[in-house]
């Protein structure tokens, strides 16, 4: 079951999700995923991140992240945007987001 969330809602949503993944390709096509705390700054989600993700964005800037629920039965919320570098951490301009949980 999924349920758009609204760009223009999704700082409300992530209220809910103190901490994400970070979801990105590498060269050979593997996905790298990375555990990080995230901020929701002027429209833009910003978190840490390490080198290899780091090399991945420069390469590959379409990333997802996924915020799971605090409960088994919550929803988890999925954001599909562009990631760029500042500063050493990755600023993801959103532009997708879905709230997301198997139908029960």
């Amino acid at each position: 079951m999924s349920i758009r969330v609204a760009i223009e809602e999704l700082e409300q949503a992530l209220s809910e999700y103190p901490w994400g993944y970070v979801l990105t390709v590498s060269d050979d096509g593997r996905a790298h995923v990375l555990a990080v705390p995230t901020h929701y700054v002027d429209g833009v989600l910003v978190a840490p991140i390490g080198r290899s993700t780091t090399v991945n964005v420069s390469e590959r800037p379409d990333v997802s992240m996924l915020f799971p629920p605090a409960s088994g039965t919550g929803y988890s919320l999925i954001v599909d945007g562009t990631a760029t570098m500042v500063d050493g951490d990755l600023h993801l301009d959103p532009v997708t987001a879905v709230r997301h949980r198997p139908a029960l």
